[in-house]
């Protein structure tokens, strides 16, 4: 077999399907989160769980009523709030946490993201246009 059939014969099979969504992931990550608690805890109804984890996860990829899966999949994405970045790409939330500070403004609670280390800043809202100090 060509080394560019197999990917081939992937793309066809997932063509009109969803494929891998941000629920999904989560549900397979953990699922492996559950395994490996299971390790030291050993107890079978957890292997279970993490079955039913997969069996989901993989129940979301093969789907084909897209609108069904992206509405649930928007829903998750909704009910994460802020902790949305670092369930979608937490190696760019980290640096991210590391490079700028978020802060509010004091009128409208506008957040706005400063660098950090560069001592007392004068902001201006981006939405309101009220201007307001920050320690970076």
């Amino acid at each position: 077999m060509a080394s560019g059939d197999w990917q081939r014969k992937v793309v066809e099979w997932l063509r009109g399907r969803q494929g891998p969504d941000d629920l999904a992931v989560f549900s397979m990550n953990l699922a492996i989160v559950v395994v490996v608690v299971n390790l030291f805890a050993r107890l079978s109804w957890l292997g279970w769980v993490a079955l039913a984890f997969v069996v989901y996860s993989m129940f979301r990829i093969r789907s084909r009523n897209l609108a069904s899966r992206s509405r649930e999949n928007e829903a998750f994405l909704k009910a994460l709030g802020p902790a949305r970045p670092w369930v979608q790409n937490p190696r760019a939330a980290w640096g991210e946490l590391r490079t700028y500070k978020h802060a509010r403004c004091t009128s409208c609670k506008q957040k706005v993201r400063v660098p950090r280390g560069k001592g007392r800043l004068r902001v201006t809202c981006p939405k309101c246009g009220t201007k307001f100090e920050v320690r970076s």
